[in-house]
């Protein structure tokens, strides 16, 4: 997988914008994880269970991150079998852009700018046609079409990535991300407390315990 960004011609303001990402990317190593409960965050786009559920599943992750791809994959369709689509859990997913940044951020505007009701379906096309975004001689053909499937059209695909506010937005929930904590991609934290294990089998020991207690 590539790790260094595009060419800001790419994207123009976006990629622009990628570069503060950028540099708050750089501050991770510095940070210590944090074991406090992760309260609910402006941008949290959520499935499964209401807010407030009795358990929280929180990923932080990144359409850029090839083990975030992997997990989507191969450990998702069981775990919402499993406890999103029981509502047994809420599981909230937070952007965290990984390199390319430009890239993996042109991704999650996209998402975002397809709406709530297709956000989803957005975040699981660009996981599964990684591989091919990535290794396109721009990854501009593979958003595009994943926008257009998505109910865009090419001008509101380009007006989305030149989205000052959005990008500013994604900035914030980063900023939040690595105050939580966050250290690499991807991240989970069951009620609060990170889980190392990403297994299917590591997070249910997590979240049944938290169902189990009175």
């Amino acid at each position: 997988m590539r790790d260094a960004p595009l060419s800001h011609r790419r994207f123009g303001a976006m990629s622009r914008r990628a570069a503060v990402t950028g540099a708050a990317l750089a501050l991770m190593a510095g940070l210590s994880a944090c074991d406090t409960a992760m309260k609910p965050a402006e941008g949290d786009m959520g499935l499964g269970a209401a807010e407030g559920a009795r358990v929280t599943v929180v990923e932080y992750a990144s359409v850029t991150c090839g083990h975030c791809a992997q997990w989507q994959a191969q450990v998702w369709p069981a775990f919402k079998a499993k406890y999103v689509d029981t509502n047994k859990v809420r599981y909230v997913f937070r952007e965290f852009p990984t390199q390319p940044v430009d890239v993996a951020t042109a991704g999650f505007l996209v998402a975002r700018c397809a709406g709530p009701d297709r956000y989803f379906d957005v975040v699981d096309e660009l996981m599964a046609r990684q591989q091919e975004m990535l290794g396109a001689a721009s990854p501009r053909p593979v958003l595009l079409d994943i926008a257009t499937k998505a109910g865009l059209s090419e001008a509101q695909f380009q007006t989305c990535l030149s989205d000052k506010a959005a990008i500013e937005k994604l900035d914030a929930r980063i900023k939040a991300g690595l105050a939580a904590g966050v250290d690499g991609t991807p991240a989970f934290f069951v009620n609060g407390e990170k889980v190392v294990d990403a297994s299917l089998a590591g997070l249910s020991e997590k979240i049944d315990a938290a169902l189990a207690k009175p």
